[in-house]
């Protein structure tokens, strides 16, 4: 799977939004997104014209997608899962992805940011019901739990989580016990637990085209 080797503060840039992929930088003055509010390229500025409709809905599309941290066609295969789904296709697409393994790691505060969480998930250092899961796309479900194994408690990010407890707010459907370092899912995420600014029926428009 191709993998983005540049600095993830050209994603924000480009997207003209904050998409939280450098942890706790991002909510500092340091944030690229407050530094520079020129999109990416050596004519950034000249750059910036009005989209069309097809525009406007591809960046809503990969601004998700980037906040997400998955490849197109990952994120297709989100869109075709949640239009066999029951109810609003954009919805479904946006609880599935709230449910990868990597994203719940990251906000349980196990994690700085997703690509921190999706590291953890991928050298094994995070266990699902007990057992290892390398898999960060793996789909939680209510009713199972998230830890960190025993090995790998002693992250400097994981002592501060035991001390001063979650520095964010937990969504209502998951519950974190800070001092385990245990988070369990406790029902399916809602439309208003997803903090992330998308308009998701742009993307339905997009891959609908």
């Amino acid at each position: 799977m191709a993998r983005y080797t540049e600095s993830v503060c050209r994603q924000c840039r480009r997207e003209g939004v904050k998409l939280f992929l450098k942890g706790d930088r991002c909510y500092t003055a340091k944030c690229a997104v407050v530094k520079r509010h020129t999109i990416p390229g050596q004519h950034g500025q000249s750059r910036q014209r009005k989209m069309s409709e097809y525009g406007i809905q591809l960046r809503e599309k990969q601004k998700c997608r980037r906040a997400y941290g998955i490849s197109e066609s990952q994120f297709r295969k989100y869109y075709d899962m949640a239009t066999n789904m029951r109810g609003v296709t954009g919805d479904n697409m946006l609880f599935l992805l709230e449910r990868r393994l990597d994203n719940v790691v990251y906000r349980l505060g196990l994690a700085d940011s997703r690509p921190m969480a999706r590291q953890m998930v991928n050298h094994g250092l995070i266990l699902v019901d007990g057992k290892k899961v390398d898999i960060a796309s793996y789909l939680v479900k209510p009713g199972q739990t998230v830890s960190v194994r025993d090995k790998s408690r002693d992250m400097e990010n994981l002592k501060e989580l035991r001390e001063q407890g979650a520095s964010k707010p937990i969504p209502k459907w998951l519950e974190l016990d800070a001092d385990k370092l245990t988070g369990k899912v406790v029902a399916m995420p809602q439309r208003d637990d997803i903090d992330l600014t998308v308009e998701e029926h742009l993307i339905v428009e997009f891959y609908s085209r």
